[in-house]
């Protein structure tokens, strides 16, 4: 394996080169073998999706063992960017990206994933060595790689002593460079387009918002706090498409918006203001949710750009702390999750026979709660367990901390929750029979959020 520090060097069988702007752009064809530089040292970092297994990447492993030679024309190959590189002889050029978030394979993650899984399974069937079942991203292929690496290196020099053309398969390589390494503005313009590429060249499945924020840094924080409360559960958070996980971004960026929705007014960089999302779109909408955390979290107030390239910091003390707060919701979440059947049945009512819950339990063995897995003996509806989560927002107030406004916890929640629980359920299940038993009613009814919010603030009162 080439080293790090060295970079990667590719080898083109034929390549031409165009000048444009700040951006050279040298176009090619390489040999299956030469790719494995690219595999061994690059991941898909700087990719807006992860990539996975499926009948694209099988189709492009048919191509490949059936009709190698129309592989350059039935694919786009692979899009890289490096930010140093060094033109040497023989058609090679040496790469040395300088950012993995931002540079290295911009588009064509299917093609590389499939493409190191035919080097991969070509290279353990000679040694005799069965594939791992179960390999479905680009990090269980990764892991693969890395573990099997002998046996690539093994197959290497077979090809190599009876020269044979296995791998000489031609796979299409864009590379994007900056025109000008000694001049600094060069570079960093170089940088800061990347992100506008990646999105462009991948509108043939559009985006998400999700992706976007993940790759602008918007998350940055987010996940170091959910990483530092529970490492076990940041682990199953998909922040970017593709990229595993049974968690998506999208219901961990909703419940931001409980401490969120507490922070001074702050407006967009076309200074209008940027209104916290209605409480039930936590439930009904969390495509607006993303939405309106990507306008926050890209106000000139919350985050500075960086002088290098598209990544962004977030800098509002404020924002900050309500990221801290979402972290701890999650389990707050479940606690509740797990309590909410048996409270609702202390109270008089008969969780079991709501035709939701009983559709939602028959053919589920394993009951587990949606974030930390706690074991459970009833599923609930989402509908009826998100107001009363909304609810914990009466336990946070805004107050100065260190000459600094930040979002903290008035009530330590857990221990609230213990004590009071009963009691809020007690007052908030009234809704249930308004909304007809439907959790679709009422995790869509602003009234079921109202009425979660006012039993919180009854049980502080010492009312109920």
């Amino acid at each position: 394996m080439i080293k790090e520090s060295k970079g990667i060097i590719i080898k083109f069988e034929y390549r031409n080169e165009q000048a444009i702007g700040n951006i050279i752009r040298v176009i090619g064809v390489v040999k299956g073998r030469s790719f494995i530089p690219i595999i061994d040292y690059l991941n898909l970092d700087a990719n807006p999706r992860s990539s996975k297994t499926g009948s694209v990447t099988d189709a492009i492993q048919e191509s490949i063992e059936k009709e190698p030679e129309l592989l350059p024309f039935k694919t786009k190959g692979v899009l890289l960017a490096s930010s140093q590189y060094e033109f040497l002889e023989r058609n090679r050029l040496r790469i040395i990206p300088e950012d993995l978030d931002v540079e290295g394979i911009l588009d064509g993650g299917h093609n590389a994933l499939a493409i190191g899984m035919y080097i991969l399974k070509n290279a353990l069937e000679f040694d005799n060595i069965p594939l791992e079942k179960g390999c479905k991203t680009w990090g269980d292929f990764k892991r693969l790689w890395i573990n099997n690496r002998h046996s690539i290196d093994d197959y290497l020099k077979y090809l190599k002593d009876f020269q044979s053309e296995d791998l000489d398969f031609l796979i299409p390589v864009e590379l994007l460079l900056p025109r000008d390494l000694n001049d600094c503005a060069c570079v960093s313009k170089f940088k800061y387009s990347l992100l506008e590429i990646c999105e462009a060249r991948n509108n043939n499945a559009e985006l998400s918002l999700s992706t976007k924020a993940n790759q602008k840094g918007h998350y940055d924080i987010l996940k170091q706090f959910m990483e530092d409360h529970n490492p076990e559960l940041a682990k199953r958070i998909e922040w970017k498409s593709n990229d595993g996980g049974d968690i998506k971004a999208q219901d961990i960026v909703a419940l931001s918006w409980i401490p969120l929705s507490l922070i001074e007014p702050i407006k967009d960089e076309n200074n209008k203001i940027i209104e916290p999302v209605s409480a039930n779109k936590l439930y009904s909408s969390k495509g607006s949710c993303m939405k309106q955390f990507e306008r926050l979290m890209s106000s000139p107030d919350v985050s500075i750009e960086s002088e290098e390239d598209y990544k962004s910091e977030i800098v509002n003390k404020e924002v900050i702390s309500a990221l801290k707060i979402t972290a701890e919701l999650p389990e707050l979440y479940d606690y509740i999750y797990k309590e909410f059947p048996k409270l609702y049945n202390k109270n008089g009512g008969n969780y079991g026979r709501i035709v939701a819950v009983k559709v939602l339990n028959e053919k589920r063995k394993i009951k587990k709660s949606p974030y930390i897995n706690l074991s459970v003996e009833t599923l609930s509806p989402d509908g009826f367990i998100i107001p009363l989560v909304y609810g914990l927002k009466a336990l946070m107030e805004r107050k100065e901390v260190n000459g600094k406004r930040e979002i903290v916890w008035a009530k330590e929640p857990m221990p609230f929750l213990r004590d009071n629980l009963s009691e809020i359920v007690s007052y908030y299940s009234g809704i249930f029979s308004i909304c007809d038993y439907d959790p679709q009613k009422v995790g869509k009814a602003s009234q079921s959020y109202t009425q979660a919010i006012s039993g919180f603030k009854m049980a502080m009162a010492g009312i109920i």
